[in-house]
């Protein structure tokens, strides 16, 4: 393996596993196969692979974070619902001591109160929030740019 590994960690937390079908007006039409190919898509145009998982089990995710230290160079993370709640997956994403892009598809800070606070926002280097599905795109190409040194982070 090389020092540097070309890999991305896509993850994606609880009901993300519903987009296309949950509350459409909020989330899209858009599968999560989409936004997977999506940024798989978006990695490869600049030479990097991508592992993805969702999950909605908070322990499943934190593994995968855990795991992402051995052949990952950086984490692009949907979190959910446990961007609100979650200090666990905030321990996790900063103990891995990986650049993370945090990203949500919805405005969170323009829906109920307690979606304004992210534990996660602190840990990561990029956030998009409230571009659609589209927004993992960018997120992806903003946290390549930290990783190849395009970009400070």
């Amino acid at each position: 393996m090389t020092s540097t590994p070309r890999r991305l960690l896509l993850l994606n937390g609880p009901n993300l596993n519903l987009l296309g079908t949950r509350e459409p007006d909020i989330y899209g039409h858009e599968t999560l196969a989409d936004v997977e190919a999506l940024v798989a898509r978006t990695a490869a145009a600049s030479g990097f692979d991508v592992r993805a998982l969702q999950s909605n089990h908070e322990g499943v995710l934190i593994d995968a974070i855990h795991a992402a230290r051995e052949d990952c160079a950086g984490i692009v993370i949907n979190p959910g619902g446990l961007t609100h709640t979650s200090v666990s997956l905030r321990d996790a994403l900063s103990g891995v001591s990986l650049p993370v892009a945090e990203v949500h598809i919805s405005d969170v800070y323009a829906r109920e109160e307690f979606r304004h606070h992210s534990y996660i926002r602190d840990v990561a280097a990029v956030h998009v929030v409230g571009e659609g599905v589209p927004g993992y795109a960018r997120a992806t190409t903003l946290l390549i740019d930290i990783l190849t040194g395009r970009a400070d982070g």
